[in-house]
């Protein structure tokens, strides 16, 4: 037998007793369609849980159509659920509930000499996730589907059926443990959110009692945007220009490399250009993140504008940092959900008109200047508490899949949880 690259180390080296054979021997495809459409709609997390399909008319899901929920494949408890165009992101999992799933989805049975947990763990873990990476041909959408006649011939590491039965048990107990700590870093990082959105407020209302507010248009001296022709989906290279998407903004924060190249042989609109001091605002986005404003740092040359982005001049009695602030707070951001329409849930727009009437309070230039440099103090202090909690999260998750990937290749004798040879 020839085996897959990314697990043939791992598959010459099984232990005694541990067979290695094609998962197309052990499962069979399921072809039963949600004919009468009677069935409860369900979807595949990246995570591998199989759980109930919400509809939110249109966040991020198309309410499918009658005909095409009659095509939808059930799935049982302990049938292996795929999503063939999503593999390399997790799209694998067994399902512990009856429902129906896109016909876009395979379905199998497994076979009598697997445990379904145990192969739930086994094709997460990283050695087949990268056997999937290697299966595709490119990043893109129809490129990075894992075709049947791979996937099916893949190698299975199978062991007796009593330890994969303690290997899945060892793996939910010890995964679980280390999702719960994720989940508490989790929960801190939410409640640093709050605090720094709290804090802001506390700032903002302070300048309001002291000097009111008044319409952003009386400070505002021009705008203008840029256009948007059609680009290459990935990044520009710092030699060539590049076409800013809406997710460059964020509160209060720009991520140049959020950008798309301008293609050969397409002039750019050199007026678009930004540069650093520059106040921008996104006119489009999902409705929490509409209205995002930031002032750009230092940046280099050949960034445009899109035609979803306003850049905007105030007077000399306002720093853009200090209308960047004013914008990140709950007030502004209240308005700018509360204004904003699109044709879906799912992207927001707002008008100019709209970000016109926001309220600034006109405070002195030396008081901008110290509110700014207060709130930015405090933020770095909570970022820097967030990079640590991000350095947590990111050795959790290494622990788990490295625990995962230790366990279902035999490295690890989960009933002492000692490793044997973990490289």
């Amino acid at each position: 037998m020839t085996f897959d690259l990314a697990i043939e180390a791992v598959a010459h080296d099984v232990p005694t007793g541990w067979k290695v054979e094609e998962f197309r021997r052990h499962a069979t495809i399921v072809d039963e369609v949600n004919a009468d459409s009677g069935m409860p709609l369900l979807s595949l997390a990246s995570t591998g849980v199989v759980a109930p399909r919400s509809e939110e008319g249109g966040m991020g899901r198309q309410i499918p159509s009658e005909s095409t929920i009659e095509r939808y494949w059930i799935a049982r408890p302990g049938n292996l659920v795929v999503n063939p165009m999503w593999l390399v992101g997790g799209g694998i999992g067994v399902s512990q509930t009856t429902g129906a799933v896109s016909p876009d989805y395979r379905v199998y049975r497994l076979g009598p000499e697997l445990f379904p947990p145990f192969v739930h763990h086994l094709l997460r873990s990283r050695p087949y996730r990268d056997q999937y990476r290697l299966y595709t041909r490119a990043e893109t959408t129809f490129d990075r589907r894992v075709s049947k006649q791979n996937f099916h011939p893949m190698p299975l590491l199978i062991p007796p059926l009593e330890e994969q039965r303690r290997i899945a048990e060892f793996l939910d107990a010890e995964t679980a443990h280390i999702d719960r700590l994720a989940a508490a870093q989790r929960e801190f990082s939410a409640k640093l959110e709050e605090r720094d959105s709290a804090l802001l407020d506390i700032a903002i209302d302070e300048l309001i009692q002291s000097v009111g507010t008044q319409p952003f248009r009386r400070f505002i001296v021009g705008m203008d945007q840029g256009t948007s022709p059609q680009c290459d989906a990935n990044p520009a290279d710092d030699d060539e220009w590049g076409v800013l998407k809406v997710s460059c903004l964020r509160p209060g924060a720009f991520f140049p490399a959020q950008n798309k190249r301008l293609p050969e042989g397409v002039l750019p609109n050199i007026r678009g250009e930004v540069r650093a001091g520059d106040l921008l605002i996104t006119r489009a986005n999902t409705p929490e993140l509409v209205g995002s404003t930031a002032v750009v740092p230092t940046v280099r040359r050949k960034l445009l504008l899109s035609d979803k982005i306003f850049r905007v001049r105030a007077d000399s009695s306002l720093d853009p940092r200090y209308i960047a602030l004013i914008a990140r707070g709950s007030r502004v951001r209240a308005l700018c959900s509360a204004s904003s329409n699109g044709a879906s849930q799912s992207m927001a727009n707002i008008r100019f008109e709209e970000v016109k009437e926001w309220p600034i309070p006109p405070a002195s230039r030396s008081v901008q200047r110290e509110v700014v440099a207060r709130v930015d103090q405090t933020l770095r202090q909570v970022e820097n508490l967030r990079s640590r909690i991000n350095c947590q999260l990111a050795l959790l998750d290494e622990r788990r899949q490295t625990l995962i990937a230790a366990a279902v290749t035999g490295r690890l004798d989960v009933t002492t949880a000692q490793r044997t040879s973990i490289v």
